[in-house]
């Protein structure tokens, strides 16, 4: 969750500064994962020839999906907005995936979820605003497309190689808005922002999410949702600690309640399938 927040936070430097646009963005943040991540798995013994074997084109979609969704979304909405609608749409996403599969949460499952989800309701209702049509449905996609890159992990049998057969199969998906971006003439990428794409790519993506196929190993598709919700009270104690920003009682309050609520839904025993 704390390569999730810091992806949070690198994606806000770079966007709303100005310093990249939300398709060179992505394009680069995928092609700095795929990169990082075929080195990686270059050095393993089965080396690169074995990402024809790992990963999928469907997981690879899902994940250039969220990606260039979420960075768009950003263009019509504020960010507290644009948070609650991603995380609340992941919820739904891997809730529902859940119950379908036949999981059976317990009641401390969804009385967890609950307190958490208000916590994340208090936390960013300063800074809510009515979102537009399509800041909201592009974010919604996102959130729906990362449950779905999520679930994906149930068929990873390596999850670095798994990780970098996605990211390098994204490539061709964001290389392809890449071109497209450029050529309307509103790309722009100063040192920075491309700077900021390739650590988020690199590092808090690429390896991030290949923490994230671990850990979903042992995890319920709700209680990998419920999970999440711990990222924006990360990111905003980040903020605190790194860009300044004021620290707050409603952060306070708001982070024991979101906190409080994960440690509930996870201190059960698994829920029964």
């Amino acid at each position: 969750m704390v390569f999730f927040a810091a992806n949070s936070l690198l994606a806000r430097l770079a966007l709303r500064d100005g310093e990249i646009d939300g398709g060179s963005f992505t394009a680069v943040r995928i092609a700095a994962g795929a990169a990082v991540l075929s080195l990686l798995v270059s050095l393993r013994a089965e080396g690169l020839s074995s990402l024809r074997h790992h990963g999928s084109w469907g997981a690879a979609a899902a994940l250039f999906g969220y990606a260039i969704t979420f960075s768009l979304a950003y263009l019509w909405l504020e960010a507290s907005t644009g948070a609650l609608i991603l995380f609340a749409s992941v919820q739904i996403a891997m809730t529902t995936a859940g119950l379908l599969r036949g999981e059976r949460p317990r009641a401390t499952d969804w009385a967890g979820m609950a307190l958490a989800l208000s916590g994340l309701v208090y936390l960013l209702s300063p800074g809510l605003t009515r979102p537009s049509p399509a800041g909201a449905l592009l974010m919604a996609v996102s959130g729906f497309a990362w449950g779905c890159y999520s679930l994906a992990a149930r068929t990873a049998r390596s999850p670095t190689i798994a990780t970098a057969g996605n990211f390098v199969r994204a490539s061709s998906m964001a290389a392809a808005v890449l071109v497209a971006v450029w050529a309307t003439g509103r790309a722009h990428a100063s040192a920075a922002g491309l700077e900021l794409a390739i650590v988020s790519g690199g590092v808090t993506s690429g390896l991030g999410y290949v923490i994230w196929y671990v850990a979903l190993r042992d995890l319920t598709a709700t209680r990998a949702a419920i999970a999440q919700l711990t990222v924006p009270v990360i990111a905003a104690a980040a903020g605190v600690l790194l860009l300044q920003e004021p620290m707050t009682w409603r952060l306070v309050l708001a982070g024991a309640a979101i906190l409080g609520g994960v440690a509930l839904a996870l201190s059960g025993k698994r829920p029964t399938i």
